[in-house]
């Protein structure tokens, strides 16, 4: 039996991830876990953020996964190392990949980042890119009203772009040539943040980098996916499964089939 791919996320944020694995690992199982009931992450205690990443980690460990992938920047931040030291799997975060991908595209070494609450005062950001490169400027601001756009679906229209235009002000004026989008979720809104940034600002998604990591340590343990059969993939969700199919069928651009999750009932398979 083909091992998974296990990809976790408080909501459906992580999707993004999911989308790039696919596309450059097509035929990789994936097991997908959206926290959509207890999302957003980013307003939470560090101590609950924990508990949660380990709940859901815990759950999807019985699909045997070769690899665990936390595609929550929040819970990168917050849960990864401990994660790490309690699997015997390897474990990815995205906030590493997001800033060596930062660091390919800047050419002023001026970097903007946008971010939940959680992550942006952990500092991770600004942590992983100066660890890299230290002479690197960093400009952080967090954005904590967009995730629950996405979360309902909201990618577009007037409203939505009075919250981005709002979120994003602090950095409007700020000399930058990049911006990491230091959510999953971001990337869902993309494209009304590149038109408020304007065209000399490149924003940088983790989920490319973060897909072609996995690939790499894959490949090097020897376990990627062979055959030429595609493979099917399971997608769990502790919210309301219709919206988070919506969101995932038109994300994804394939059909898709969820399941409810109810932490009352933690067998579910």
């Amino acid at each position: 039996m083909q091992q998974p791919i296990a990809i976790l996320d408080s909501g459906v944020g992580g999707l993004t991830v999911v989308k790039e694995v696919m596309r450059q690992l097509p035929q990789e199982k994936i097991v997908y876990f959206g926290d959509t009931a207890r999302a957003p992450y980013g307003s939470r205690p560090a101590v609950e953020i924990l508990l949660f990443t380990r709940q859901i980690v815990d759950y999807l460990v019985r699909f045997q996964p070769k690899m665990i992938v936390i595609a929550c920047n929040t819970a990168t931040a917050v849960a990864l190392d401990t994660i790490r030291s309690q699997v015997s799997v390897p474990v990815l975060g995205v906030i590493h990949p997001g800033a060596r991908a930062a660091i390919k595209t800047t050419r002023t070494g001026k970097v903007g980042v946008i971010g939940t609450l959680g992550t942006i005062r952990s500092g991770a950001y600004e942590h992983a890119l100066q660890s890299i490169s230290p002479g690197i400027e960093v400009v952080s601001t967090a954005c904590p009203l967009l995730v629950p756009l996405v979360e309902k679906g909201l990618f577009g229209g007037k409203d939505a772009r009075d919250v981005v235009e709002r979120s994003l002000a602090p950095l409007r004026e700020v000399p930058m040539d990049c911006l990491i989008l230091g959510c999953t979720h971001y990337p869902f809104l993309s494209e009304l943040i590149a038109e408020i940034m304007g065209p000399n600002v490149t924003l940088i998604s983790s989920a490319e980098e973060t897909a072609r990591e996995a690939s790499a340590i894959l490949g090097h343990r020897g376990l990627l996916a062979g055959g030429k059969e595609m493979p099917e993939h399971r997608f769990f969700c502790s919210g309301d499964p219709g919206m988070f199919q919506k969101i995932a069928e038109s994300w994804l651009h394939r059909n898709v089939h969820v399941t409810p999750f109810d932490w009352q009932i933690p067998h579910i398979v």
